[in-house]
C-alpha cells in the first residue's frame, strides 16, 4: 500500500460506498473483491454491488425511517442511492431497482475512478496493521476463513443467523386473466404491483401444501437464528394458519378493481427490472427445496404455469457483536486502523449496510488525512443506527433495520400522525449542521 491509501475488503454495497466516499475526499483506495475468482453460495454476477435477496431498497418516503436514511445518504453524496435512483423500477412508494443495471452502473463508476484500484482476489484473513486504514466489508456471506480470522481478532465468537431469498418469476408466464395490478392504498392509476388473489378455500389449500412441503435440512453444525424482518414463509406459517394473511399475504388495501372486492389473501409481485420481464414474489423468502417451490408456488392463482428465473434459497449471515467490538466511528476498539462496515458491523438491510460503508469511508479518509473521526448526531438515521450498534446491551444484541424506535424520543407534544414528519425535519436539519463541519 502507498503512504496514504485505504484498503477496502469486499465489493458489495458497503465496500463500494466506502471506496467512493474515501476517493471523493482525494484519498487513494484499493478495493479487493474475490469475484469472479470465487463466488459465495448466493452470488453469481462478476459485478460489484450485486443484490441477491431482493431488488427493493424499501420505502422512499422520508417520513419512514428507511426513507429518511436514504435521503440523508443522498445529501451526503451516496453512490449507492444515486445509482438506485437512476436505475429505479416502478414499485409504488418503495425504491426498487433493476438489479443488473444497478450493479453495472456502480461497477463502471467505481472502476473508472482515478483514485480507486479494483483488485480481483480473495483475502483469507485480516491484513497486518500498517498504520493505514482497512475497511472490512465482506458482508453477511463472509467466508469461513475470514470469519475465523475476525473471531480470533475480536476475542469473541462471531454470531450467525439465516436469511432467505425470494423467488423471481417471468412476466410472460403469469396468467393476467387472474392477476390484477394494484398498489396497496393507491387509488390513482393501476398501481405498480401485480396481485394474485386467493379466496378462503384457495388460501387453505395453499397453506396445507406449504405446511407439508420439504425444506432443505440444515447441516449438523448450523443453528438457525432467523432475522424477524425476513422470515421464510414456511417459518411464518408454523406460527399459525393465519400468520401469512397478516404478513406477506395481507389483502388490506388491495381491492380487486374488476369486482370491487378485497380478496381473502393476496400474493404480491414486484417488478424486478425496468422492462418488467421478471417479477419478485414479495415477502416469499423460503428454504423449500427447488422442486417443492415449483409445486407449492404454482398452486397460487395466476402462477399455475410460472417459470422461475430464480428460485428461493437460504444462506448464513455473519456479523460481530457490535457493542463489544466497535467504536461509534466504526473503528474496532482494539485496532483503530480497522473499520467494519455493512451487515458485518451488525446492521440489517441493503440501505443500512451502504450507510455504514458511507460512514466508514468518511472516517477512513479522515484518518489518512490526520483528522479526527466523526460520528453523526443521534437524532439522524445514521446516528440512530450507530447508537444501536455501540450502545445496545451486548448479551441481547441483534442486527436491526433502521426504525424510529432507535431514535431519541421526540420532545414536546407531537401528534402520532405527525411524528414521521417531525423526525424527518429534525434529522435533516441536524444532518445539515453536522455535514457542514465535515
Amino acid at each position: 500500500m502507498s503512504e496514504r491509501e485505504v484498503l477496502v475488503i469486499g465489493g458489495g454495497l458497503a465496500g463500494c460506498e466506502a471506496s467512493w466516499q474515501a476517493a471523493k475526499r482525494e484519498v487513494p483506495v484499493r478495493l479487493v473483491e474475490m469475484k469472479p475468482r470465487r463466488f459465495s453460495p448466493a452470488h453469481e454476477s462478476r459485478d460489484l454491488a450485486e443484490l441477491v435477496c431482493s431488488n427493493s431498497l424499501r420505502s422512499n418516503e422520508v417520513t419512514s425511517a428507511v426513507g429518511l436514511l436514504k435521503e440523508e445518504m443522498r445529501r451526503l453524496g451516496s453512490l449507492i442511492i444515486q445509482a438506485a435512483d437512476e436505475t429505479a423500477v416502478p414499485a409504488g412508494k418503495a425504491l426498487a431497482v433493476d438489479r443488473q443495471r444497478f450493479a453495472e452502473r456502480i461497477t463502471r463508476t467505481v472502476q473508472n475512478h482515478d483514485l480507486i484500484t479494483v483488485v480481483r482476489e480473495e483475502v483469507l484473513s485480516l491484513p497486518p496493521s500498517t498504520g493505514n486504514p482497512v475497511i472490512l466489508a465482506t458482508g453477511p456471506l463472509t467466508s469461513s476463513a475470514m470469519a475465523e480470522s475476525l473471531a480470533a481478532f475480536t476475542g469473541a465468537h462471531h454470531l450467525a443467523f439465516y436469511d432467505a431469498i425470494a423467488p423471481i418469476v417471468t412476466a410472460e408466464s403469469l396468467d393476467m386473466e387472474i392477476i390484477y395490478r394494484k398498489s396497496r392504498w393507491d387509488d390513482d392509476g393501476p398501481g405498480d404491483y401485480l396481485n394474485c388473489p386467493l379466496d378462503q378455500a384457495q388460501y387453505e389449500h395453499f397453506i396445507s401444501l406449504l405446511a407439508g412441503a420439504q425444506t432443505l435440512p440444515l447441516r449438523e453444525f448450523e443453528d438457525p437464528k432467523y432475522f424477524e424482518g425476513c422470515l421464510p414463509v414456511e417459518v411464518m406459517l408454523a406460527r399459525g394458519p393465519q400468520t401469512l394473511r397478516f404478513g406477506p399475504m395481507k389483502p388490506v388495501g388491495l381491492m380487486d378493481p374488476r369486482n370491487g372486492k378485497i380478496p381473502y389473501a393476496v400474493v404480491q409481485l414486484r417488478a424486478e427490472n425496468l422492462d418488467r420481464t421478471m417479477y419478485n414474489m414479495v415477502g416469499f423468502q423460503t428454504k423449500l427445496t427447488y422442486p417443492e417451490q415449483k409445486r407449492v408456488f404454482r398452486a397460487i392463482p395466476g402462477l399455475a404455469h410460472a417459470e422461475f428465473a430464480r428460485l428461493g434459497s437460504i444462506h448464513r449471515n455473519t456479523f460481530v457483536c457490535a457493542p463489544e467490538v466497535l467504536q461509534p466511528s466504526l473503528q474496532t476498539k482494539v485496532r483503530p486502523d480497522l473499520f467494519l462496515a455493512g451487515q458485518l458491523s451488525g446492521v440489517e438491510g441493503y440501505v443500512e449496510s451502504a450507510a455504514m460503508g458511507l460512514l466508514a469511508g468518511i472516517n477512513a479518509a479522515r484518518m489518512c488525512q490526520g483528522r479526527d473521526p466523526v460520528v453523526p448526531p443521534p437524532d439522524t438515521a445514521h446516528g440512530a443506527l450507530i447508537h444501536h450498534l455501540t450502545a445496545s446491551e451486548p448479551r441481547h444484541f441483534q442486527p436491526s433495520n433502521v426504525t424510529f424506535g432507535l431514535f431519541p424520543q421526540l420532545t414536546g407534544k407531537v401528534k402520532k400522525s405527525n411524528r414521521g414528519e417531525k423526525r424527518a425535519e429534525q434529522a435533516l436539519a441536524s444532518l445539515t449542521r453536522w455535514a457542514s463541519r465535515l
